[in-house]
């Protein structure tokens, strides 16, 4: 476990007893702190999610191990969600959900060209590999796009409809999920090899044993989660003291907190100039986010929340989604990169950043009877 402390998001982990602490004083302590405090303790637990994740991939095998960390990657985020789902901010649960593809395609994958551009002057990547990551892209893209246009011609007679819409798009999302996994993992993994080296490397960090690493990944699962019920308990008590929109903190703030470990490993592979696991780390995650976070979520918020969700993100939302991907298969084209691509995803996330923080939050509409 020495790596563990040689890492600097794990020096945040006091701030887990100390959320608990806060949150037990009660009305005592004022929302925005509890808040702050378990945004911060959230991100060492994510980060022991991840790696112990990749401790057990490395230990079950390739195949077996690929399916995990594709599966797990976004459990974080997942978690987050699934409690913002039983306190009923579905709102919230949207915009984290494209905050999240935002927040990677555009802050994280532009730091990273930007560190890993500084540090090597022009880098490339197998650019097979990226064309089918922009292809999955864009139908993660058309399933947020059509709930919300058809959301245009609802009314009280085809609430029904546009459910079942809504339903059908998040099966046939999975179902592309499931095929996205057999085309990495089995049939074409030569699609994703290293664009300058194909041999297998050790491991960079220690191993641990299995059992600590399950233990481990429990642990952080089940700590996580009563984090996320501080975070999201104090989260509307805390935009109102900040003067922030529910959209800028699902957007901007829980997509941060979330991938802040994710952000972490994307740059530092960056950095050491193997980009092709930097675009792994970035745009798998918006992968597993769109085609299986989010349809898990619909699934699951019949359930668990008050009402059903629904992949409806208005225009706003469509506008964010769209933009990092067309973006990101623009930047990703010619299979090279320089740190002034990373300026310019950067410049453009700060635009849309901006646009969250003064974006006004609509009024709480009534629930349509089925």
């Amino acid at each position: 476990m020495t790596n563990l402390c040689r890492n600097p998001i794990y020096w945040l982990l006091p701030f887990i007893p100390l959320t608990w602490y806060l949150q037990h004083l009660g009305a005592e302590m004022a929302a925005d702190i509890k808040f702050s405090c378990a945004a911060l303790a959230i991100i060492p637990l994510a980060g022991l999610m991840i790696e112990s994740t990749e401790q057990i991939a490395f230990r079950v095998g390739e195949a077996v191990g690929g399916l995990l960390n594709a599966t797990f990657g976004n459990a974080p985020e997942l978690i987050i969600s699934l409690i913002a789902l039983k306190a009923g901010l579905l709102d919230m649960v949207k915009a984290s959900i494209v905050g999240v593809i935002l927040t990677n395609l555009l802050f994280v994958l532009g730091l990273s060209l930007l560190v890993g551009g500084i540090c090597n002057q022009e880098q490339k990547f197998n650019r097979r590999g990226a064309r089918v990551e922009r292809s999955v892209l864009m139908i993660a893209a058309i399933s947020i796009v059509v709930p919300s246009v058809f959301d245009n011609f609802i009314s009280s007679d085809t609430y029904k409809q546009e459910m079942a819409l809504n339903a059908g798009v998040a099966v046939v999302l999975l179902i592309t999920y499931g095929f996205n996994l057999l085309f990495m993992l089995k049939t074409h993994p030569h699609y994703y090899l290293p664009k300058k080296t194909e041999e297998v490397q050790a491991p960079e960090t220690e191993q641990w044993p299995l059992f600590s690493a399950i233990t481990v990944l429990l642990l952080a699962s089940v700590i996580l989660a009563l984090m996320s019920e501080v975070l999201v308990g104090n989260v509307e008590e805390t935009a109102r003291h900040f003067g922030m929109s529910k959209a800028f903190i699902g957007v901007i703030i829980i997509a941060l907190i979330g991938g802040a470990p994710e952000s972490v490993a994307a740059v530092t592979m960056a950095k050491k100039n193997k980009l092709d696991l930097t675009l792994g780390i970035a745009v798998g995650s918006s992968i597993q986010i769109a085609l299986f976070v989010a349809p898990v979520l619909m699934l699951s918020s019949y359930y668990i929340a008050p009402r059903p969700l629904n992949l409806v993100v208005g225009n706003a939302g469509i506008m964010i989604v769209m933009l990092p991907v067309m973006i990101f298969s623009m930047i990703g084209a010619d299979g090279k990169s320089n740190w002034f691509k990373g300026v310019q995803l950067l410049s453009v996330y700060l635009l849309m950043a901006l646009f969250c923080y003064f974006l006004p939050d609509r009024p709480e509409l009534p629930m349509i009877a089925p």
